[in-house]
């Protein structure tokens, strides 16, 4: 099979985690939503376009930014002691909140559409991008330092493949439950951290046809081991791209 294979390069992201408010905390790695998110934008794709796609990389560490946080409830009325604005009878709130920003990010991702025809197409638009792209929030510059069309083939490993303080990746549970790779670091201890990650969705409308009012309703979610310090067996059958890279493809 064919796939895009993007080599990207950011100053300081924040891929946000849903659970987090007061300090908006981020992925390590970009979610597969925010990557499949970002290729459908780029793309002008108005429909879901199935695909799977492999997310691996590292940063060089992590600092906290400031931003002007707005809280503000349904109807509340204005009340001088407890908001900072007015906005006709309505009050807000305004506040200090924290986001955690990843530094110096680089990324190797892989897009493999399920319609093999498509390939060529999204290369073009992911080569030749309408607008500088972003992964993260919108001002999330990602610079594609690199974008090609890569073969990938499962090949059996003739040796143990060891991953130790390099390209840190998403690895699919499943890989685990096969027994294909090893997570055990040197002292014999677990390394690595279970996420579940979106990655498809349907908009639900919870409001009338009238007044719509629509949400995300997540309807595939992949679980995955972050880990960067691992190895591959021998004999198994992994899928490599032309380069020599692992790719896992979820």
């Amino acid at each position: 099979m064919k796939g895009i294979k993007l080599v990207i390069h950011q100053d300081m992201v924040n891929y946000r985690r849903p659970t987090s408010f007061q300090l908006k905390e981020s992925y390590p790695l970009p979610p597969l939503s925010t990557v499949i998110g970002m290729v459908h934008n780029l793309c002008g794709y108005h429909q879901y376009e199935p695909m799977d796609v492999s997310i691996q990389g590292n940063y060089f560490s992590k600092t906290n930014d400031l931003y002007t946080r707005y809280e503000f409830k349904n109807g509340m009325k204005f009340e001088k002691g407890r908001h900072q604005l007015k906005v006709n009878e309505f009050g807000v709130g305004r506040g200090i909140g924290y986001t955690e920003l990843l530094v110096d990010v680089n990324l190797i991702l892989h897009i493999v559409p399920n319609n093999q025809e498509k390939v060529e197409e999204i290369y073009q638009f992911l080569k030749y991008p309408a607008e500088f792209p972003s992964l993260g929030r919108r001002e999330d510059l990602a610079n594609f330092e690199k974008v090609s069309v890569v073969e990938i083939k499962k090949h059996e490993l003739k040796k143990d493949k060891k991953f130790r303080n390099q390209w840190r990746a998403y690895i699919p549970i499943l890989w685990l439950e096969e027994e294909m790779v090893n997570i055990e670091g040197e002292d014999a201890d677990l390394t690595g951290t279970r996420f579940i990650l979106p990655k498809v969705y349907e908009l639900y409308n919870f409001g009338t046809k009238n007044k719509p009012k629509f949400k995300r309703n997540w309807t595939e979610r992949k679980e995955v081991l972050y880990s960067g310090d691992f190895t591959i067996f021998e004999d198994e059958l992994v899928d490599i791209d032309e380069d020599g890279d692992v790719v896992f493809l979820m």
